[in-house]
């Protein structure tokens, strides 16, 4: 039978139940409670799912985009790539002066790249080893859900309708709020409730004794895409007991490339560091 055939018979039936005993009217009470969450529990997994479907269809996704590096008080502008293989490969290239690369940031369902290119220098490693992203329980599937701005969970390339009841929800007037908790680590969306789109991702990992570390990701300026839509403004902040560092990167336009290699090889020309002294040199260009 349909709701809406269930909430007629339901409007006939109450005046009935007014001239009911005590505890007739008790139990209709208890049973409209009942009825009231679970057409609100649908109507909350209706959302996930609607946040869920609107995750892209598109295999590769590049674009020209300009980049802003902020750490302390000193910051930096360039221009660069942004090249993504759905369930692949994450790559982020940073030019000099318009037309020399600079630097590179490739993640794979294996390892972290990070390359200074002019100082000939390179970190990779898989994630454990990189301590904000370890804390954190930041693997590829994760980093994925945030640079395709889709919701994510740790081990998963894509949550299941199954998956989406891990997921809480808090509906307000204009956007809604979706979390799930995994020890010490929280996860939160915020997604308009107009057309369900990610606002905003955040990563928190509470530690008392050494410091909260947490990732903040904001989307903005969202662009249609194949029947989808792509943020192309997208500001991050990394925070960490010691410092903050400031991102942003804002998309040239659409584009789905497919001719590229998705694994850089390093020269032997190059000399492993750890990520601060890549860092350090880097702000200092």
């Amino acid at each position: 039978m349909k709701l809406t055939s269930i909430l007629k018979i339901a409007a006939l039936v109450l005046p009935l139940t007014l001239t009911s005993c005590k505890s007739n009217r008790q139990a209709v009470k208890e049973g409209t409670t009942a009825t009231t969450m679970s057409v609100d529990t649908l109507q909350k997994q209706a959302f996930l799912q609607k946040v869920n479907d609107n995750a892209q269809y598109a295999r590769f996704i590049t674009s020209k985009v300009r980049f802003t590096v902020e750490v302390g008080a000193r910051q930096m502008t360039l221009t660069g790539n942004l090249k993504m293989k759905r369930d692949d490969v994450i790559r982020l290239q940073l030019m000099a002066f318009g037309f020399v690369e600079a630097g590179r940031l490739e993640f794979t369902k294996e390892y972290v790249l990070v390359m200074d290119r002019i100082n000939k220098l390179f970190l990779k490693v898989p994630y454990a080893q990189v301590d904000f992203l370890r804390n954190s329980n930041i693997d590829f599937n994760v980093l994925q859900g945030l640079f395709w701005n889709e919701l994510f969970q740790p081990r998963v390339s894509r949550p299941t309708d199954q998956q989406l009841k891990n997921y809480k929800t808090k509906i307000g007037n204009d956007d809604t709020v979706i979390s799930m908790e995994d020890g010490k680590l929280s996860y939160r969306w915020l997604a308009d409730n107009t057309n369900a789109r990610v606002k905003m991702a955040n990563i928190m990992y509470l530690d008392k004794y050494r410091g909260n570390y947490q990732l903040n990701w904001d989307y903005e300026e969202f662009k249609a895409n194949n029947r989808k839509y792509y943020p192309m403004d997208h500001k991050i902040s990394f925070q960490t007991p010691e410092q903050e560092i400031k991102f942003e990167m804002v998309l040239n336009y659409m584009g789905a490339e497919e001719d590229w290699e998705t694994r850089t090889e390093v020269s032997s020309k190059y000399r492993q560091v750890t990520i601060e002294e890549i860092l350090q040199r880097f702000m200092s260009l």
